[in-house]
């Protein structure tokens, strides 16, 4: 079954670190455009960073650009997003999308929360 699942978030105090991971079944992500999204409470779901295959540059909305570095995995065919300096208003729910294989595929989202 093509998927995508979504894990690693939690609770997190302000300026902590969190690392959450997607991983691909059904077909390899090593070739794709893969994305990182999120959806704050009450807010519409956001880009968080973009990445190319064949290592091209990875491109982060600003308010990730220092903080957050996502990489992939080809041989585990995950990616991740390490959070590094995490405020209360990155909570929010974490999705992955396999936008290269088709921009509906998304992961269950996994809830990430910093208390201040």
């Amino acid at each position: 079954q093509v998927r995508v699942e979504d894990s690693g978030g939690g609770l997190v105090q302000d300026g902590g670190s969190l690392r959450v991971a997607c991983e691909a079944f059904g077909f390899s992500l090593r070739d794709i455009e893969m994305r990182w999204y999120r959806q704050a409470p009450g807010k519409g779901r956001e880009l968080v960073v973009r990445l190319p295959p064949y290592g091209q540059r990875l491109l982060y909305e600003s308010f990730a650009k220092g903080r957050f570095f996502a990489s992939r995995d080809n041989t585990r065919n995950t990616m991740f997003l390490q959070m590094n300096n995490l405020k209360p208003e990155d909570t929010a729910v974490y999705y992955c999308n396999a936008w290269g294989y088709s921009q509906n595929l998304w992961g269950q989202g996994t809830q990430v929360t910093v208390s201040s």
